[in-house]
């Protein structure tokens, strides 16, 4: 089995993710990241869990300045993730980066159209059928939020790759060495810059005479909607938290793996949710709220770490025999708190021990299937879309991504934890306290 998955499975699958595209996909995501983690805390703020405080903030006019610092952060993620990914093909090309991210942002908003009405409270000003007519050269902000991700994909990646060609080619304006570097470059990216922008110009004809829509809504109604569909069930999160501890056993990095490839659709649904969230202070199904967001596969699939391996260290520390599992629990109790389990997986070790294979696995679709299955029967609530730093510890951020009744069952989670490992630990504790004592023999 090690023979085959090492020669047969993981090279075709180490080449893909290490492909350019999905390279700059996967680092220009993470750019986003910070001001994600900014925009939740004003997310959390906006929509206070506690009526009373809630209110209080209200009255005193806070709310409206917590829910502007959302909208300029959170609420446009679409736009830091057009500029990173291009910006990191191009830096992978060894071209200058910014010229490029900033034409991909260019071509970004040359393809959308307004099409939010326009309200004053109940009364529809500007319809959404009028907005594209009526409300021209306004940027409407929904586009740049969550909606606009896949959208922000593909024109990151187109734009990196053709901008990095030409500059490549060298089909630019060259300027004598006299003038300053930065001006100099400026005129570098100018060609290009403008190719490009034009190239997206006609898209943007294309889509509006022959289709009679943009790029934008196309996209979102074609692929991202079913994309999102496609993740937002059972299966699909079954699928993608078994696949992170199948790579992490042959000491592939599986969170950051698998991650890379379906975090901008989870990053979708969370942003909708978000959105949900942030106008009725609640999600539910019947707002189109998702089940499956980044909240739900961090946090009940790879929450202590990758295989949620919370339990064994729990094991480790109170039950263990021998002195090697003793000795690494007692070094991996506090960081696997903070979700870093990499001394357990390499330490253990977990990675190509078939005796612990078996709860490794098992344990993160446990939980988050279950966790899936309770959101849908309605006993536990949808969470909110808020993103916490993967460093929090867990049952904090249960209650940060949905309240006290998905911290509760997080809690729940990790004792199952123990209880899913200790027979695997147990037989493996055994086996090598015998091997312990014969040696001092």
């Amino acid at each position: 089995m090690k023979n085959f998955i090492n020669t047969r499975v993981l090279p075709p699958i180490m080449k893909f993710v290490n492909t350019r595209p999905i390279v700059a996909l996967k680092d220009g995501m993470v750019i986003s990241l910070p001001f994600i983690m900014i925009g939740s805390v004003f997310l959390l703020l906006a929509s206070f869990p506690v009526p009373a405080v809630a209110n209080w903030m209200d009255a005193m006019g806070l709310t409206r300045f917590w829910t502007q610092a959302y909208n300029a952060s959170f609420g446009i993620v679409s736009v830091f993730a057009v500029i990173g990914i291009a910006y990191q093909w191009a830096k992978s090309e060894k071209v200058d980066p910014l010229p490029s991210g900033l034409t991909a942002f260019v071509g970004f908003l040359i393809i959308m159209n307004p099409t939010s009405a326009v309200m004053n409270g109940s009364k529809t000003i500007v319809s959404a059928n009028q907005a594209p007519n009526l409300l021209s050269g306004y940027i409407d902000r929904v586009w740049l939020g969550g909606q606009g991700m896949i959208a922000a994909i593909i024109i990151g990646l187109i734009t990196g790759w053709i901008y990095s060609w030409f500059i490549k080619k060298k089909i630019t304006i060259k300027l004598p060495d006299q003038v300053p570097p930065a001006v100099a470059g400026s005129f570098v990216a100018l060609i290009p810059a403008a190719v490009i922008s034009t190239l997206w110009l006609c898209v943007y004809i294309f889509f509006e005479k022959v289709a009679n829509t943009t790029l934008t809504q196309w996209i979102y109604a074609t692929i991202q909607t079913p994309l999102q569909g496609i993740s937002d069930s059972f299966g699909g999160i079954l699928i993608m938290t078994i696949l992170v501890p199948f790579f992490w056993f042959f000491g592939v990095h599986g969170s950051t793996l698998v991650g890379g490839i379906v975090g901008p659709i989870l990053q979708a649904n969370a942003l909708e949710n978000a959105a949900i969230f942030k106008k009725f202070g609640y999600v539910d199904a019947e707002h189109g709220g998702h089940i499956v967001i980044q909240g739900l596969f961090d946090q009940f699939s790879t929450v202590t770490g990758a295989g949620m391996t919370i339990g064994l260290v729990v094991f480790m520390v109170f039950f263990a025999r021998s002195q090697q599992l003793k000795s690494i629990g007692k070094l991996t109790l506090v960081p696997g708190i903070f979700n870093i389990n990499e001394p357990v997986l390499f330490g253990v070790p977990i990675v190509m021990n078939p005796m612990l294979a078996i709860p490794f696995f098992i344990m993160p679709p446990l939980s988050a299937g279950s966790t899936y299955l309770l959101i849908k029967a309605g006993i536990l609530p949808y969470l909110n879309g808020v993103q916490v730093p993967w460093t929090t510890p867990p049952v904090i951020s249960g209650f940060l991504i949905g309240g006290w009744k998905i911290a509760l069952w997080q809690a729940i989670i990790l004792v199952i934890s123990f209880f899913v490992y200790w027979p695997f630990a147990r037989s493996y504790d055994k086996m090598l306290y015998k091997q312990e004592q014969q040696a001092k023999k």
